[in-house]
């Protein structure tokens, strides 16, 4: 791992010209977010910090704003092809593989937790479930499990991409704007995203460590702080990471 980072920090103090970063630094962008929205084990928050840190040292002003276009409508785009996947497998009786990876990554409690929240703010709980750590999956599950059609779900998922976006987005110019040199600020962007993603785990770690702390699943185990990893709605939602 640590010749893996050594290789990384590498390659961006070796950025090419800005035009060339331009030509291919857009393209790979949109892949790659659209590929972590299929499959939810790439980096997506730290690839768009990054193109972020990259772009806040451009001299061009539309480069962040280029950023965050191609970012949330790869975001939007890999979502929609995941949710119309999982829908093929709702409605056929032998099912689907991307329906059973999706039921895979969900826990009992954070299916029947998620499907309650989406009964009461069906679109704020799509909007905050991107910006929780582990919240995108069991929504989207939980859409599916109740028939919602896709373009009602692309509907809410639209604004869920933006708010997603601009947030990591954000984080990447914090990281730019501290440093003289992007490969430091991509570096520290990509650091405050882990650290931000991480919080929320331990913060649930040691509340569930506490006296008297219902254990996961447990009845009152469900509201604010149970570790469902879904927002619980206007007025009670766990921005667990930004």
């Amino acid at each position: 791992m640590i010749d893996g980072i050594a290789r990384f920090v590498t390659a961006v103090r070796e950025l090419p010209p800005e035009s060339t970063q331009q030509a291919v630094g857009y393209p790979s962008l949109f892949l790659l977010v659209a590929l972590g929205a299929l499959v939810p084990v790439v980096p997506t928050g730290a690839i768009v910090s990054s193109a972020a840190v990259v772009a806040f040292h451009q001299t061009s002003p539309l480069s962040l704003l280029f950023v965050f276009l191609v970012a949330a409508s790869a975001a939007c785009l890999g979502d929609a092809a995941l949710y119309w996947l999982g829908r093929r497998g709702v409605h056929s009786d032998k099912g689907s593989r991307w329906l059973a990876a999706l039921e895979g990554r969900v826990t009992p409690e954070r299916l029947a937790h998620a499907r309650e929240r989406l009964d009461t703010h069906q679109v704020s709980v799509l909007v905050l479930s991107r910006l929780v750590p582990a919240g995108r999956i069991p929504v989207m599950l939980a859409c599916l499990l109740a028939e919602v059609p896709l373009r009602r779900f692309v509907r809410g998922d639209v604004a869920a991409c933006l708010a997603w976006a601009a947030t990591y987005q954000l984080i990447g110019i914090l990281g730019g704007s501290l440093f003289p040199e992007p490969w430091q600020g991509v570096v520290a962007a990509v650091a405050l995203t882990v650290l931000v993603s991480a919080v929320p785990g331990l913060w649930r770690r040691v509340r569930g460590t506490r006296p008297g702390a219902p254990a996961a699943g447990a009845p009152g185990g469900s509201g604010p702080g149970s570790g469902t990893g879904v927002p619980d709605g206007p007025g009670g939602s766990r921005h667990e990471h930004p």
